[in-house]
């Protein structure tokens, strides 16, 4: 008798009812519609560590499933964001360039609009010209679209080009590595036409949302995350599981015995890389609205090495296992980092985690993978075999 997809994933209804009850709880936490508890700033933290989850979510897919270590993957998080701040630079610039103009002796032409909004949004970077890759800037579904298409294509040309040479193991890794950092050096130069090191910012202003508190914004941009999440993880679990699930997992184990039995596995592989970069798009596209801001450092490769980390503390191989590595590390880093965490005074040295947490951070990678190899995630494990068994 055929099992239904629940029955074979019986984490996805605990994961619905968890997320559920996160999303609820925040919510009447919040200040917007609850009880303020919890600030507008840590509401944006939240949604924010959400989309690392779904991010985390397409890196398992990627690597602990089908075998292909990306360290890659945070750059098609970073063009997702890229694609939705464009238009969000350009509507909110485009607002305050023709509030400024309206009270001209001549009304000004559209030409001297555009011209203008050029200047606000170039000049940092000497220029006032909009290029090529800004054609659609004004258009919020074309960019949308391009959220999709820019990472999804990205990864298909690269993932063509890699698994039809049979590029794996660590070289693949190198390439996928080589591939973030030429992109992020790309974008640093001024004239990449986004503003280089600087990056789009102000992106937590909504054009057509001014009237709306960025507290009810926040929750908004929340829920959008949750949902985002939700769905990514369904549609992981779909596809990790049946037949084709299995294929995947059988390239990752034995790659050469999967194409013996005649598999297409570049074909495989290539699905799964290309549809997880598009997930990390997507994540990305949530994730700079609530950070505000996006410059080329956020593509650097150190950030892929990091997901690739959250992954591995989760556990490797479970989908919630790199939902709870990427909250617990997100969670974790705004606590060190934000000057949360006392310093601790040895007497001869102060340890100030600000500058600790990325030693604390590669050390608990070290003690996972020699200790607890299947990560966070298999302690779960561990215990539902425990309590079966008893």
């Amino acid at each position: 008798m055929k099992r239904s997809f629940i029955a074979n994933n019986p984490s996805v209804l605990i994961f619905i009812a968890c997320l559920g009850l996160f999303t609820l709880g925040v919510t009447l936490m919040s200040e917007a519609f609850g009880t303020a508890v919890i600030s507008t700033s840590f509401v944006k933290t939240l949604g924010k560590t959400l989309c690392l989850c779904l991010v985390a979510i397409a890196m398992d897919l990627v690597w602990g499933y089908c075998g292909i270590l990306s360290l890659g993957h945070f750059a098609f998080f970073g063009l997702g964001g890229y694609m939705i701040g464009m238009w969000l630079m350009y509507a909110r610039t485009e607002q305050i360039v023709v509030a400024s103009l309206a009270n001209a002796e001549i009304p000004p032409t559209a030409q001297e609009v555009t011209d203008a909004i050029g200047n606000q949004i170039f000049g940092v970077v000497g220029g006032s010209d909009f290029p090529a890759i800004w054609a659609f800037a004004d258009s919020l579904a074309i960019q949308l679209a391009l959220v999709v298409l820019v990472p999804g294509l990205l990864a298909l040309v690269f993932g063509w080009l890699a698994f039809r040479s049979r590029v794996t193991g660590v070289y693949l890794s190198i390439l996928t590595q080589a591939m973030t950092l030429a992109l992020s050096l790309y974008l640093f130069q001024n004239d990449s036409g986004l503003r280089g090191n600087n990056g789009l910012s102000g992106l937590q202003n909504i054009p057509g949302a001014e009237a709306i508190p960025q507290s009810e914004i926040s929750i908004y941009f929340f829920w959008a995350s949750a949902l985002a999440l939700l769905l990514g993880y369904l549609l992981a679990a779909w596809v990790v599981s049946g037949k084709f699930g299995s294929v995947v997992r059988g390239i990752r184990d034995d790659e050469a015995r999967v194409r013996f039995l005649g598999y297409s596995v570049e074909g495989y592989k290539l699905f799964v890389f290309t549809l997880t970069a598009v997930i990390a798009g997507i994540a990305g596209a949530l994730y700079y609205p609530q950070a505000g801001i996006i410059n080329p450092a956020e593509i650097a490769p150190i950030a892929s090495i990091y997901l690739a980390v959250w992954v591995a503390i989760g556990g490797r191989g479970r989908l919630y296992g790199a939902v709870i590595g990427a909250a617990t590390v997100s969670l974790l880093s705004s606590w060190f980092t934000g000057g949360q965490a006392p310093s601790i005074n040895l007497g001869f040295y102060t340890i100030d985690w600000v500058d600790w947490w990325l030693v604390l951070l590669g050390f608990s990678f070290v003690l996972v993978t020699l200790f607890a190899p299947k990560g966070i995630g298999g302690l779960f494990d561990y215990l539902v075999r425990k309590g079966d068994a008893k």
